[in-house]
C-alpha cells in the first residue's frame, strides 16, 4: 500500500517527504518532480515569496537507483532557499533572538490561536510554521511520483479554475488534452478567456486594497478504470478518501464530487446518470453528474472533484484580534503573503488526488513491481471486455 509522510516548517531548513510502498521499476527522475513543483508556484496572485524564494528544487536521496524505483522508501528533500535569513529564529537549540520575530497576536482564520491553546505553546510561531501552506510543496513532490506511476496505466490528472472572487467561468465539457493545454496557458488556469480577464482585474483590485481572494478549482482524472474503492466500508469509499485528501489542503473549505454542489437543486430524474451499453465500448453514461464515482466505487467515467478555497487569512490590512499578553483588541500582524492561491491550490489538489487514486489502484491491482501490476491490470481489462 502506498503511504507517505511530510515534515518541515515554512521557514525551516527544508521540507521532506517519505513515500512508502511504491512498486519496483517505476521510471522517475528529479526532473519529473521539479516540473510539478514549478507549476505549484505559478498563478496570477501569488506573492513575492513564490516568485523569488520558492523556486523549489527537489532532491531524491533514497529509494531510486539508475532512474527507477527499487521498492524501498523514497525520500525527497526540498531545501528552503530563505533558510539563511531564518536560521536564528528556527534554530534547533534554545537561544535568544530578535523579539520582532515573535508574533504577539493570532491571525483570524489561521491555525494560530487554536494551536497555541491546544499545545500550551510559548509562541504562535511554533504553530504557524507547520500550519503554513508551504507544506504543500512536499505533497506536490509526493503527488508527482504518484502521477508518474498512474501514467504507466493511461491515467492522467489535471485541474482548472472555475471561480475567483465571485467571477465564475462558463461550464466546460472538453477532453483532458484541451483542458491541460488551455489551463497551462492561462495565468489563472481558467478555461474561459472572458472570465480570466475579469479574474485578473479582481485580483489586482484585491492587491491594491490589501485584501485576499478565494475561489474554486476542479481536478479531473481521465482513464481511471471501473472498480477503484469499495462500497463495503465507509473508509474505503473512493469519494470519501478523495474528499479527505482535498480537505486537508490548507484553505480548502468544501469538496464535491461531480455535480455535488448542485445536487440539492435537481430532482433524481435530472441528477442521476442513465446507463447505456455499446458494443465494443461496454457500459457508458451520456452524463456525468456522479463525477465518475457511484457507491464509493469508480464507474469508469471521468472523475471530477470540485473544491472551494477560502481567501487566505494573511492580510496586508489585517483584521481585529487580541494581544495574547494584554488581552486587548489589536490588529493582527501583517505578513508577506499571496493575494490569491486558487490556481496553485488546483495543482496541489492534483497531487492529493493522484496519491489517493494511486493507493486505490495498487490495492486493486496489487503487485511488487510495475510489470506485475501491468499484468494484473491487463487481465482485468480483458475480463471487463467480456462483461
Amino acid at each position: 500500500m502506498i503511504r507517505f509522510l511530510t515534515s518541515g516548517e515554512s521557514h525551516g531548513r527544508c521540507l521532506a517527504a517519505i513515500i512508502d510502498g511504491m512498486p519496483y521499476g517505476l521510471k522517475i527522475s528529479e526532473k519529473d518532480i521539479n516540473l510539478e513543483l514549478s507549476r505549484r508556484r505559478k498563478g496570477y496572485g501569488r506573492g513575492e515569496r513564490a516568485a523569488s524564494i520558492e523556486n523549489d528544487i527537489a532532491e531524491i536521496v533514497s529509494g531510486v537507483r539508475q532512474g527507477r524505483t527499487i521498492a524501498s522508501p523514497i525520500t525527497i528533500l526540498i531545501k528552503n532557499r530563505d533558510w539563511q535569513n531564518w536560521s536564528e529564529v528556527m534554530c534547533l537549540e534554545k537561544m535568544k533572538f530578535d523579539k520582532r520575530f515573535i508574533m504577539p497576536s493570532a491571525r483570524p482564520g489561521h491555525a494560530d490561536l487554536a494551536g497555541y491553546l491546544k499545545y500550551d505553546s510559548e509562541e504562535i510561531r511554533d504553530i504557524l510554521e507547520r500550519a503554513s501552506a508551504r507544506e504543500t510543496a512536499a505533497r506536490v513532490a509526493v503527488g508527482s511520483v504518484c502521477k508518474k506511476f498512474l501514467s504507466e496505466f493511461g491515467i492522467r490528472i489535471t485541474s482548472y479554475v472555475k471561480e475567483i472572487g465571485g467571477i465564475k467561468a462558463r461550464n466546460v465539457n472538453i477532453d483532458i488534452d484541451k483542458i491541460i493545454s488551455a489551463s497551462e496557458q492561462s495565468p489563472v488556469r481558467c478555461l474561459d478567456s472572458a472570465a480570466e480577464k475579469n479574474m485578473i482585474k479582481m485580483i489586482e483590485k484585491a492587491q491594491a486594497d490589501g485584501n485576499t481572494l478565494g475561489g474554486r478549482f476542479v481536478v479531473v482524472v481521465s482513464g481511471a478504470p471501473v472498480g477503484l474503492g469499495s462500497h463495503a466500508q465507509w473508509d474505503n469509499k473512493l469519494d470519501a478518501r478523495l474528499s479527505l485528501a482535498l480537505m486537508s489542503i490548507q484553505s480548502v473549505k468544501a469538496v464535491a464530487i461531480g455535480a455535488g454542489f448542485n445536487a440539492s437543486e435537481l430532482s433524481g430524474s435530472k441528477f442521476h446518470d442513465e446507463i447505456y451499453y455499446k458494443k465494443g465500448i461496454g457500459y457508458l453514461r451520456k452524463t456525468n453528474n456522479a463525477g465518475g464515482i457511484e457507491g464509493g466505487i469508480s464507474n469508469g467515467e471521468t472523475i471530477i472533484c470540485d473544491c472551494i478555497v477560502k481567501p487566505i487569512p494573511s492580510l496586508k490590512k489585517p483584521l481585529t484580534t487580541v494581544d495574547l499578553k494584554t488581552k486587548k483588541s489589536v490588529k493582527a500582524e501583517a505578513v508577506r503573503s499571496d493575494v490569491c492561491v486558487v490556481p496553485a491550490a488546483g495543482v496541489v489538489g492534483e497531487s492529493a488526488v493522484a496519491v489517493e487514486i494511486a493507493k486505490a489502484f495498487t490495492e486493486k491491482f496489487s503487485g511488487d513491481t510495475i510489470r506485475e501490476i501491468k499484468r494484473n491490470f491487463s487481465a482485468y481489462r480483458a475480463y471487463l471486455a467480456k462483461r
